[in-house]
């Protein structure tokens, strides 16, 4: 039987002619089995359990070509024992791109060493609402940022030789209805606000694109040929292979291949057979098929014949340097949200007495439990975290807070209280028909009630206290924000939150996170959202261009995050080539202790001739500094990052008009220094 010589270290020229003899070797039964995921019904009844392993699809035995074999994500390979980072919103608070690129290589190693070499974990999907049940898989809401993020980790994943796969492609906000959901959408708002950050991603090279379940305009994502065939293949050259999510993501065999569809996943239900059947009897061109065979042969050979950069032994697998990077991670993911009287970080010789309370105290809590969920035993609560941090200096008092009266008199009784509050997986996250507990999306933005009792019953006795907020997303706190000296959002923070949020409050470690996204003050000042719905319209704005679209001020704004020290900025300048502008300003730290601060950089475009945001985010960069040190930061920005969408001549204009450059601190205008700009 002839195999084809398949090897490591292959050219892209000698995979283009292995390709195209495997094509012309196949029968038609072979081509359309490469389109599909194999055998995942009879593992997962071998496993009694999703998730355990990697799941094959693709592959040519008899030629020699491997399978692809996926893996989920993205707070980490979901394979059992691999290492849970804090989840994607959580560092995307961290605004640090070169951090976000070496989760990637780890996910990268840990999937290669748990036997896969397809990554599902890149979500980009945009945060459009913070009701969104899976708003803890995505970085944030603003396309830019978030754009930065995915191809960041896409490039970390693939050094080791592991296909990324950026989903869910695309305008999928919603949770409960996701199954179902028509997205009404301008063109403009299309390809300005929930296009370009996977865009971005594809620009980057990521090897895969799973389609979303929603419908974009009536048609469902898995057969929409403008979304998949038009702009992502066509307009964008993208050359890997698009695969569908896993339930029902694809409806139909005729409009999958017509529509742009290369892999049904995670088995043949409209491919296989089907679309066997399809072909042969002329109702789908043969071409079509052998476009997305030619794809997924030519993807999975371009990984795996690569040279690998190490071997990839189960001992890298949740070893002590990746465990230290996930604390490093929600270190740098924690923002600060309040801290009247510089009552943080704690001083533990000023403190006997410490109360740690709350149902989430010592509650194993790293979000979702849905496809995201990484099996790791090894999770450092925040009150193990306290008492490894304090050690005997300090007494820590544990309450869960159920008996409101106990809980009050434990607060009176110590120096300061620590209050960890929030969600779990059964408030927020996937949604999965007859199998999770909970809607998926939050009905409600706010606290629990209980939580907002015990945060009331506290704060009157001991002033001394912080609030620690768990979850994925905004939560409004405006009926208790004022009561408490001190408010830190910790995210869904990983196997070592607990340790990170110690190094927090006691000072071993200066917070630096960033919103991103904005707190509203009301429920009311945000989009339309409604999980049950079958048909929504995404406007234009969202987020911090709505807020100041519509003049509203928020709680806390998009890129806010305080500090133990203090920052100013000056002299802003600004330079201008052909293709791009640079803009410096010199950042000082002018506090007491070193730190990290986030600079970011906005442009305005009060003088568009048509309806644009008052400003939009276009660079950010993280420079650490030492007290009364001064450094000029330099932000790039293409000329191209201008641009708008003009849907009747269908594609981008930058139009030559004066446009504001501002930054800062934050979104907030008080935050920034300001210049103008021709272009």
């Amino acid at each position: 039987m002839y195999k084809l010589n398949i090897r490591k270290g292959m050219t892209e020229e000698e995979i283009d002619v292995a390709v195209n003899q495997a094509l012309n070797m196949m029968t038609l039964k072979e081509k359309v089995a490469t389109m599909s995921g194999n055998n995942f019904y009879l593992l997962l009844l071998k496993d009694h359990k999703f998730g355990v392993r990697a799941y094959p699809g693709g592959g040519v035995k008899r030629l020699n070509i491997p399978p692809f074999l996926f893996t989920d994500g993205p707070k980490g390979v979901s394979i059992p024992g691999s290492t849970c980072f804090p989840v994607p919103m959580a560092r995307g608070a961290s605004w640090d791109i070169l951090l976000e690129e070496k989760i990637g290589e780890i996910m990268g190693k840990e999937a290669r060493a748990q036997g896969a070499n397809l990554f599902g974990g890149v979500c980009i999907n945009l945060l459009r609402h913070p009701a969104w049940g899976r708003a803890q898989e995505t970085f944030g809401e603003d396309p830019f940022h978030i754009g930065e993020f995915g191809a960041a980790i896409i490039r970390g994943v693939q050094k080791h030789n592991v296909m990324a796969t950026v989903k869910h492609y695309a305008a999928n906000s919603i949770e409960y209805s996701r199954f179902k959901v028509n997205v009404q959408i301008s063109e403009r708002t299309l390809r300005e606000v929930y296009l370009p950050h996977f865009k971005r991603c594809i620009e980057d090279g990521c090897a895969t694109v799973m389609s979303a379940y929603n419908k974009v305009r009536g048609e469902y994502c898995g057969h929409n040929s403008y979304l998949l065939r038009d702009i992502l293949k066509g307009e964008w050259g993208f050359d890997g292979f698009v695969h569908s999510d896993w339930m029902n993501g694809l409806r139909d065999t005729i409009k999958g291949i017509s529509g742009g569809l290369d892999v049904e996943m995670p088995r043949a239900k409209y491919y296989g057979r089907k679309l066997e059947k399809a072909v042969k009897l002329g109702k789908v061109p043969l071409n079509l098929v052998d476009d997305s065979v030619r794809r997924i042969l030519r993807t999975t050979l371009k990984f795996t014949t690569k040279e690998d950069p190490l071997k990839y032994d189960s001992d890298v697998i949740g070893c002590d340097d990746h465990v230290k990077l996930a604390r490093e991670v929600a270190e740098k993911s924690m923002v600060l949200l309040k801290n009247q009287d510089k009552l943080l970080p704690f001083n533990m010789d000023e403190i006997d007495t410490i109360a740690v309370l709350g149902h989430l105290a010592d509650k194993k809590n790293t979000g979702d439990h849905g496809s995201s969920h990484v099996r790791q035993k090894n999770i450092i609560t925040p009150l193990q975290g306290i008492k490894n941090s304090v050690g005997n200096k300090v007494n820590v008092i544990h309450n869960e807070g159920n008996d409101i009266d106990i809980a009050q008199q434990i607060a009176q009784s110590v120096d300061s209280v620590v209050v960890i509050v929030g969600y779990t997986s059964k408030d927020e996250g996937e949604y999965i028909p007859h199998i999770s507990k909970g809607l998926g999306d939050r009905t409600n933005l706010t606290l629990k009630e209980d939580d907002i009792k015990l945060i009331d019953a506290v704060t009157k006795v001991n002033k001394k206290c912080v609030v620690v907020l768990v979850g994925g997303s905004a939560i409004i706190m405006e009926e208790w924000k004022g009561k408490v000296p001190s408010i830190l959002m910790a995210w869904y923070s990983g196997m070592e939150g607990g340790n990170a949020l110690a190094n927090i409050l006691f000072g071993k470690v200066n917070p630096s996170g960033k919103l991103p996204f904005t707190i509203p003050k009301d429920q009311a000042h945000l989009p339309y959202f409604d999980i049950y719905i079958d048909e929504i319209e995404y406007g234009y704005y969202h987020g911090y261009t709505l807020m100041e679209k519509e003049n509203i001020d928020p709680a806390f704004p998009f890129g806010f995050g305080l500090s133990y020290t203090e920052y100013s900025y000056k002299n802003i300048r600004v330079e201008s080539t052909d293709e791009k502008i640079i803009v410096n300003v010199d950042v000082s730290n002018i506090g007491a202790i070193a730190g990290e601060e986030i600079v970011q950089l906005y442009v305005g475009f009060e003088n568009s001739s048509v309806d644009r945001p008052i400003k939009l985010l276009r660079g950010f960069k993280r420079v650490s500094l030492n007290p009364n040190e001064t450094k000029t930061v330099s932000i790039e920005v293409k000329k191209k990052d201008f641009a708008w969408y003009n849907p009747d001549n269908r594609v981008w204009e930058v139009e030559n008009i004066e446009y504001a450059i501002y930054i800062g601190s934050s979104s907030k205008n008080e935050d920034l220094l300001t210049t103008q700009i021709s272009l």
